[in-house]
């Protein structure tokens, strides 16, 4: 067995840290802190992941507010131990072009679009992390047997969890974290 590079060896018996992940030059694009430990995207995307992350940044960009960059490929840092990359993401803020990162606290919504590696991730351990940091807006993008789904929820303040308030297969429309309307199947074909 090949012995590990060190930069993948943590830096502390605790793991990494949030601030870690901006110094391991030779790390694979898309690396993620989750609870410590680097996750790291190593299979190839299949083009409805792709596509459908592209077609969602370009409808929610052109309706977001004033003041609301959409973006992707940048983490958001949930606290210490936790700096996932979700496929989109809304934020208030404007960070400089050099941040790799988001706050948390500046996040109005967080899509992860699912794919069948990260499937345990994007269902159950992000929601979770993105809930228990206060992000209000989750959606969870799918292909439900070849049918684009998106699934929206919202979070309640009292259980620090995330409540469906939607399930759209064909027209989304919402009004927050702002007004958004979409053509759902329009995102893949």
């Amino acid at each position: 067995m090949a012995e590990l590079p060190d930069w993948m060896r943590p830096p502390r018996p605790e793991g990494w840290l949030a601030e870690d992940l901006d110094n391991l030059p030779d790390a694979p694009r898309h690396t993620e802190l989750i609870d410590g430990a680097l996750v790291f995207m190593m299979s190839p995307q299949r083009r409805w992941h792709s596509s459908v992350i592209f077609a969602l940044r370009t409808h929610l960009t052109r309706q977001a507010q004033e003041g609301i960059v959409v973006d992707s490929e940048m983490t958001v840092r949930l606290d210490q131990h936790n700096r996932p990359e979700p496929d989109l993401l809304a934020s208030t803020a404007s960070i400089d072009g050099d941040a790799t990162w988001y706050e948390a606290k500046d996040i109005v919504l967080a899509v992860e679009v699912v794919s069948p590696e990260s499937e345990h991730r994007d269902r159950a351990v992000k929601p979770h992390k993105y809930a228990e940091a206060g992000i209000r807006h989750f959606w969870r993008v799918e292909d439900v047997e070849s049918i684009t789904t998106i699934y929206v929820y919202e979070l309640d303040d009292m259980t620090r969890t995330y409540v469906p308030t939607g399930i759209f297969r064909d027209t989304l429309k919402v009004d927050l974290p702002f007004p958004i309307e979409l053509d759902v199947q329009s995102l893949y074909g």
